[in-house]
């Protein structure tokens, strides 16, 4: 995942990073806070976990991600679907911090030019807040609109951007992720219809 969450997923912007994936189990039932609100959200009526996994770099770890779909989701067509992706921090990261490296994650998932990527990083910087260890944030993607951004149940920001938001989530959905193996444990039951 390197970043995200939605997301952030970086320690700092020269670290690389390396999933060393917990045990990833899909599961129908959620935590009922975040299922309020992740459900909050017409387009994801009816979401469900689909799978879970830990981003760790040099033996520590980082964050826990977690995925969430609606039904019939299809993890081959990812940005076709509304989802939201939790991140639960074991680390202190500044917005800035977790914005450059998003954006060199994203650089990974799809070509843009210079001016999209220093556009991005301004306005995801904006729309993330500094995380500590214990915060959760999720990012809920929104296709063909952008992605908004939640803690602690309230909207903290957004970033209004099509293209952006499908890279920003490619970062741990897109087959061309630097993390494979996160990728797997957060998809680890896409194609259950329900």
């Amino acid at each position: 995942m390197k970043t995200i969450a939605i997301a952030a997923v970086m320690l700092s912007t020269s670290a690389v990073f390396h999933a060393n994936i917990a045990v990833a189990q899909a599961v129908s039932v959620s935590p009922p806070a975040l299922a309020a609100t992740v459900r909050s959200a017409d387009a994801l009526a009816g979401a469900r976990m689909a799978g879970e996994g830990t981003l760790r770099f040099l033996g520590f770890d980082i964050y826990r991600a977690r995925l969430w779909v609606p039904p019939r989701f299809d993890a081959d067509n990812y940005s076709a679907y509304p989802l939201a992706l939790e991140l639960t921090y074991h680390r202190n990261f500044t917005a800035e911090a977790i914005a450059k490296r998003s954006i060199e994650e994203m650089g990974r998932v799809g070509s843009f030019s210079t001016q999209d990527a220093e556009r991005w990083q301004h306005a995801l910087q904006e729309a993330l807040p500094d995380v500590k260890p214990g915060d959760r944030l999720l990012g809920v993607y929104q296709p063909g609109v952008g992605a908004v951004f939640k803690m602690g149940g309230r909207v903290v920001g957004e970033v209004a951007d099509a293209a952006f938001a499908r890279l920003f989530f490619g970062i741990w959905l897109s087959p061309k992720t630097s993390e494979p193996a996160l990728r797997q444990a957060l998809l680890a039951q896409p194609r259950t219809a329900q």
